[in-house]
């Protein structure tokens, strides 16, 4: 198999595969320089998902917000689990991964939009397919090169292409006509079932010749790609703060006390969420159990829409302190916080539970504690407490499991996975 890591000229090399046992294998720069085009993604969709809830129109700005997280997020594993198996670093495979990052790019700038539509009813994304069709090509050369120079790519191969142009063709179409929203998700959930069922029809290609997994890719590789992402999407939550604080301070004249609550609670909850993920061995339990890989890597979809949608969320609560949501209750403020927060506290202890094959009681029961900490927080909005001091309290839901985990829970999941690898 190739391996770039030594050979420092980019000539063009077979695309037969990296070594998925390679040791000290990191992300490239080149993966890292791929990452940043989404934080363009993250910021545009968050800043608009904000707009549109402060001017009373929530249901829909939730909408375009879960669809733009997961069209980029979906775009990115695709990308990340082939670099993973097959990253040959030759000139032709860095030209056609820019052409990726410049998809991204576009499908950022058609964010507004695209959001500005399902405001007035309908769903013009015209410029957000046309920058994945662009990364979907590049895919396409891609897969076209593994299934012309890999030995036994060719079978995974064709399910991969064949599944991303029937959904592109089908993507095209519904950019062109415009639809209601209606209409576009009656279409767009079986379209979506497509592009997911890809890539798991192909990695099961080969089961029957005893191959778990058909493309090589790389344990530790793919855990640390994920967790890099992840901070991406935690930079979401430290724009929403300096959003929410730059615009109270300016239209305050200064510091309130209700601008530097919310100020705490953003910090605090980035903070909280990156303790809480990366208090997890991911590399050592997809090492362990790599059959379970793409379920982990699916489930990261709500995970980082729960970590990106907290930084919307919180820039939600700018525009309240501002004075510029008036259609927004401060209940409906506190919940863009604490809806997303839940979310990633749930698919935090589902992946875990997944990927270590265990239903961990005392996990449960940090769970648990969680839910009912940011039940408190938005309960004691809809009581008439400020949306500050109810912020603070959604904050303390990962400080939950923060607490947890260093008094007692790092041993549980040592114990999980002594007994996975054994």
């Amino acid at each position: 198999m190739s391996n770039p890591a030594t050979d420092l000229s980019h000539r063009l090399v077979r695309m037969t595969g990296r070594d998925p046992h390679e040791r000290g294998r990191v992300a490239t720069s080149l993966e890292l320089l791929f990452d940043l085009t989404f934080v363009v993604a993250f910021g545009v969709a968050g800043n608009e998902f904000a707009h549109l809830a402060a001017t009373g129109h929530l249901a829909v700005g939730l909408f375009g917000f879960v669809f733009a997280i997961f069209s980029a997020v979906w775009a990115w594993i695709n990308f990340s689990w082939f670099a993973s198996a097959f990253d040959t670093d030759d000139w032709l495979y860095r030209l056609v991964t820019m052409l990726q990052m410049v998809g991204v790019i576009i499908l950022a700038l058609g964010l507004p939009t695209f959001f500005a539509s399902l405001h007035h009813g309908h769903v013009d994304n015209t410029t957000m397919v046309l920058g994945y069709v662009v990364m979907r090509v590049a895919m396409l050369i891609q897969w076209g090169r593994v299934y012309l120079q890999a030995p036994h790519g060719g079978r995974v191969a064709l399910w991969y292409i064949g599944s991303l142009l029937i959904s592109q063709v089908v993507w095209v179409a519904l950019a062109l006509a415009h639809t209601t929203l209606t209409v576009f998700v009656i279409v767009a959930i079986p379209t979506l079932l497509i592009e997911l069922s890809g890539p798991i029809f192909g990695e099961r290609s080969r089961r029957r010749e005893g191959v778990v997994m058909a493309t090589p890719w790389h344990p530790h590789h793919i855990a640390e790609r994920y967790s890099l992402l992840a901070i991406i999407a935690l930079g979401e939550g430290v724009v929403g703060t300096v959003a929410a604080l730059s615009g109270a301070v300016q239209e305050a004249g200064g510091w309130t006390l209700e601008a530097v609550l919310v100020v705490i609670a953003g910090v605090g909850l980035t903070f909280g969420m990156w303790w809480t993920y990366f208090g997890i061995d991911w590399a050592s339990a997809l090492h362990a159990n790599p059959a379970r890989g793409f379920g982990w890597g699916y489930g990261h979809i709500l995970l980082y829409i729960g970590i990106a949608g907290t930084g919307a969320g919180l820039h939600v609560a700018g525009y309240v302190i501002e004075g510029k949501a008036e259609h927004l209750s401060n209940t409906e403020a506190v919940l863009t916080v604490a809806g997303p927060v839940l979310l990633f506290v749930v698919m935090l202890i589902v992946l875990y539970s997944l990927l270590l094959r265990t239903a961990d009681a005392f996990h449960l029961l940090l769970l648990g504690l969680s839910i009912a900490v940011l039940a408190a927080g938005v309960a004691l909005a809809a009581a008439g407490v400020s949306m500050g001091w109810s912020l603070i309290v959604v904050m303390l839901a990962p400080v939950v499991l923060v607490v947890g985990y260093e008094t007692i829970g790092h041993r549980h999941v040592a114990a999980d996975l002594a007994s996975l690898q054994g």
